[in-house]
């Protein structure tokens, strides 16, 4: 049988296809690719909810954790409610950015998350902050996030475990915003 021949994937990674008379174990290999999620909370056990969240993205088809920030409190920005636990990690997947989504959608739910208005308080929230070098904006999911670099409880968590993805400058700029890290 002749190998797998490299081709590209519509996600912008690369793959295995493998030739059509392959057998089933000789199914395609999406390269494993960093990405950022961001978690928040700030409705019941905060802090025991994104434990539970990291443990659910680990367990994740295709995916490993590779770092993971501590805790931060902060205040909730451009919404109502009680304080927000946040954290930031990184890992490494197989997933597409849709496919992630639906995985990190898939959690929220399983953790109570309702979505009654737009900025409601949360059970969990779930964000990837980017997806490889991928620079995508759809109806659902746009990567880079958008608003990252404006938030104190995305940019010092991720300073922690990242900081070559932040500067001073970003840090500097959201120094107003109160962000509290947790023993």
């Amino acid at each position: 049988m002749p190998p797998p021949r490299r081709t590209d994937h519509p996600n912008g990674a690369a793959q295995n296809a493998a030739p059509p008379s392959a057998s089933p174990a000789a199914v395609r290999m999406v390269e494993a690719v960093s990405a950022g999620i961001g978690l928040g909370a700030n409705l019941g056990d905060c802090a025991a909810t994104l434990r539970q969240a990291l443990q659910g993205i680990a367990a994740l088809p295709g995916t490993q954790l590779l770092r993971q920030s501590s805790l931060y409190r902060s205040a909730p920005v451009a919404a109502t409610g009680p304080d927000y636990v946040n954290a930031v990690a990184e890992i490494l997947t197989t997933l597409s950015p849709q496919a992630l989504l639906q995985a990190l959608q898939n959690l929220e739910h399983a953790a109570g998350r309702e979505r009654p208005y737009r900025n409601a308080p949360r059970t969990l929230d779930l964000d990837i902050l980017w997806w490889g070098e991928l620079q995508l904006h759809t109806p659902t999911l746009t990567v880079p996030h958008p608003r990252m670099h404006e938030r104190a409880f995305v940019l010092l968590p991720l300073a922690e475990i990242a900081p070559e993805r932040v500067t001073p400058e970003q840090l500097r700029a959201v120094q107003g915003q109160r962000v509290e890290r947790l023993g």
